[in-house]
């Protein structure tokens, strides 16, 4: 057993705040927003970013390691149990209004971070468990129709303009909300329309996975409306709101501004490591179980999270993931930082910055 695997147990501490907030009245409803935006981005402004690699022995033992896994597969049963306690209480406790804001702040937290980020992870394996582990994280924010265009849409459309999650230079967060929600659900209805068709001849049928997932989802919502009454549901639609929004304004940063040259019409140059924005900020990193190595994720979707590495030829964000979520609500002074750390990388990848 590689121990160094236990580092990744950190996002467990943000859970317990998470389950705390579900159980407690008063500020620590707030705990881990906190935590996630306060506390976080100070300390990567305080520590210095890690840029090093794992040697070849260190990545063979660490992909050997089963407990990367473990750590993930745990986080499944974790994440409903947090829904449940949300959904239990939320409408049931003579809360004030800005605790019912706190609480579901708190799970929209635990959506974006443990079902959407989790999810992505999981959604890139091959074994149909994990992928099913993925798509059911995927469902407590009701995203997930994420998993079709995810896979099969932006990692080859990223950077380009066919792809909705890639934000164009200029284009502020909040615009960027609308066109990437939009985007990614008809995008997937068109990738699962076109593989139905191939397999059936027709596009819309049961072999359709976008309508599938979509009928799951609503069995879901239909069942927590059910089962915890509709006051309970309408906190559950806010919380799985705020995690969506969470993880578009990752997908907002991950990929500001940069582009794949086109080779011919239609056709881009390969996805490289400077078409993503990369962060090797340490405390962002092992909270997001690695996807601020953003660039080695796109080099080589197949690489798990743990010997995910640095390119010298990556662009760095200015700070971490939590501080640039954070930087990026604020369109102008986003533009103003980010455009200055841009002229940084014109000189080695001036095709890259549009």
């Amino acid at each position: 057993m590689h121990w160094k695997a236990f580092k990744y147990a950190l996002p467990l501490l943000l859970y317990i705040s998470i389950q705390r907030a579900m159980l407690t009245t008063g500020w620590q409803v707030f705990l881990p927003v906190l935590i996630a935006f306060a506390a976080l981005p100070l300390l990567e402004l305080l520590v210095k970013p890690d840029p090093t690699n794992m040697d070849a022995a260190e990545e063979a033992i660490a992909k050997a390691d089963p407990v990367y896994d473990t750590l993930l597969y745990i986080l499944v049963p974790l994440q409903y149990w947090s829904l449940y306690l949300f959904l239990s209480h939320i409408g049931t406790q003579s809360l004030t209004w800005w605790e019912q804001l706190g609480r579901v702040s708190a799970m929209g937290l635990a959506c974006g971070t443990f079902g959407i980020n989790v999810g992505h992870e999981l959604g890139h394996r091959v074994k149909p468990y994990e992928q099913w582990l993925a798509k059911a994280l995927l469902l407590t924010s009701l995203y997930t129709h994420f998993f079709i265009e995810h896979n099969k849409g932006h990692h080859k459309h990223v950077s380009t303009p066919g792809d909705p999650s890639s934000a164009p230079l200029g284009l502020s967060l909040y615009g960027f909300w609308w066109r990437s929600i939009t985007g990614v659900y008809s995008g997937a209805w068109r990738i699962a329309n076109e593989e139905c068709r191939k397999h059936t001849g027709h596009a819309f049928g049961w072999r359709n996975e976008m309508l599938q997932l979509q009928v799951l989802s609503l069995l879901f919502v239909a069942a927590i409306g059910w089962w915890f009454g509709t006051t309970a549901l309408l906190y559950f639609l806010a919380a799985a709101i705020m995690g969506i929004l969470l993880l578009e304004t990752v997908n907002y940063i991950e990929h500001y501004g940069l582009a794949r040259q086109q080779t011919a019409p239609g056709k881009y140059e390969r996805a490289m490591p400077w078409h993503s924005w990369n962060s090797n900020h340490v405390f962002g990193r092992l909270i997001l179980f690695e996807l601020s190595r953003h660039s080695d994720h796109h080099y080589l979707a197949s690489r798990k999270y743990q010997v995910l590495r640095h390119h010298d030829d990556a662009p760095q964000l200015p700070t971490g993931y939590p501080g640039s979520m954070l930087l990026s609500t604020i369109p102008p002074l986003w533009f103003a930082v980010m455009h200055r750390q841009m002229k940084k990388y014109e000189q080695l990848q001036p095709a890259a910055i549009t």
